[in-house]
C-alpha cells in the first residue's frame, strides 16, 4: 500500500483520537477542572478575602476532627497529615473555637468544685484554675489576682494542681495542702518562697494524686489553664480576665449607683 493511500486513514484514526479524547478526558484534565472550580468557588464564598495564589493542598482525602489537652485539631488519614488550624464558616463563625469550647463543656462535668482548694470569698465570681507552683506565668496570674482584690474585685478560685510539668511541682503542691493555713502557703509558695523543710501528709500527697487524674481526664496541657463562665481560657490571658471580671462586676456597679444618695 502505498503511503499516499494511507494518509486518509491515519487521519481519520487521528480525528477519532481526538473524539475519543473529548469524550474521556484525561486525569489531569479532570483535576485542572476541578481545582478551577474550587478557586471560583473560594472567591464566590470569601468575597471580603484577596487571594493570591491557589493550588492543591497536600492533604488529601476526608478530615476528621478530634481533641488533644483541650485544643481542637484535624487529622487527614489518607495522607497521614495532622493539621494545626483554625475553621471558619462562610459567615465568619469560628467553628474550632465552638468546638472547644462544647469540649470543654463536656469536661467541667468530671470537676467537682467541692474538692478543690478553695481561695477567694464565697460571694465573689468563681473561677476553676489549673495551676503549678512553678509555672512563672502562674505566679504571674496570682499577682494579677492580688492586684485586682487591692482594687475591690476579688474572685474565688478553685485550685487544681498541675504536678506534672516542673519536678518539683508535686512535693510544693503537697506541702500547700498539709500547712495549717492553705491560703497562706500558697501565696507563699507563689511569691516564689521555697521553705527549707517541705510539709507532707498522706492527705495532701492523695489529694495531689487525685488532681493529676482530673488533669489527665480533662485534658489540661499546660498552666495556668481557667474556666471561666464556662469558658476555657488557656494561658494568662488578661484581656478575658478582665472581661470577666467585668462582666461580674457591672451588676454591683449598677446597684451602687441606684443606692447612691441624691
Amino acid at each position: 500500500m502505498s503511503p499516499g493511500s494511507a494518509y486518509p486513514r491515519e487521519q481519520d484514526q487521528a480525528s477519532n483520537q481526538s473524539e475519543v479524547a473529548a469524550r474521556n478526558p484525561t486525569k489531569r484534565d479532570l483535576l485542572g477542572d476541578a481545582q478551577a472550580e474550587a478557586e471560583r468557588q473560594l472567591h464566590q464564598t470569601f468575597t471580603n478575602l484577596r487571594f493570591e495564589d491557589f493550588g492543591p493542598a497536600p492533604v488529601k482525602g476526608p478530615i476528621y476532627e478530634a481533641s488533644a489537652g483541650g485544643k481542637i485539631i484535624y487529622f487527614a488519614p489518607q495522607s497521614e497529615h495532622l493539621l494545626f488550624a483554625t475553621v471558619y464558616d462562610r459567615n465568619g463563625v469560628n467553628l474550632t473555637a465552638l468546638a472547644q469550647e462544647q469540649g470543654a463543656s463536656r469536661r467541667l462535668k468530671a470537676i467537682d468544685p467541692a474538692k478543690a482548694l478553695a481561695i477567694g470569698p464565697v460571694d465573689a465570681p468563681t473561677v476553676i484554675e489549673f495551676t503549678d507552683p512553678d509555672c512563672p506565668y502562674c505566679q504571674a496570674l496570682d499577682r494579677y489576682w492580688n492586684s485586682k482584690l487591692a482594687e475591690g474585685k476579688p474572685v474565688r478560685r478553685l485550685i487544681f494542681f498541675v504536678s506534672g510539668i516542673h519536678p518539683a511541682a508535686a512535693a510544693k503542691a503537697e506541702h500547700i495542702l498539709c500547712s495549717p493555713d492553705r491560703e497562706a502557703a500558697f501565696k507563699a509558695a507563689y511569691s516564689g518562697q521555697t521553705p527549707p523543710v517541705l510539709r507532707q501528709c498522706a492527705a495532701g500527697r492523695n489529694k495531689v494524686a487525685a488532681d493529676a487524674e482530673l488533669v489527665a481526664r480533662v485534658g489540661v496541657s499546660g498552666t495556668p489553664t481557667l474556666i471561666a463562665d464556662g469558658k476555657l481560657i488557656s494561658g494568662f490571658q488578661q484581656a478575658e480576665l478582665e472581661a470577666f471580671l467585668g462582666r461580674h462586676a457591672k451588676p454591683a456597679l449598677a446597684k451602687a449607683a441606684t443606692d447612691a444618695p441624691r
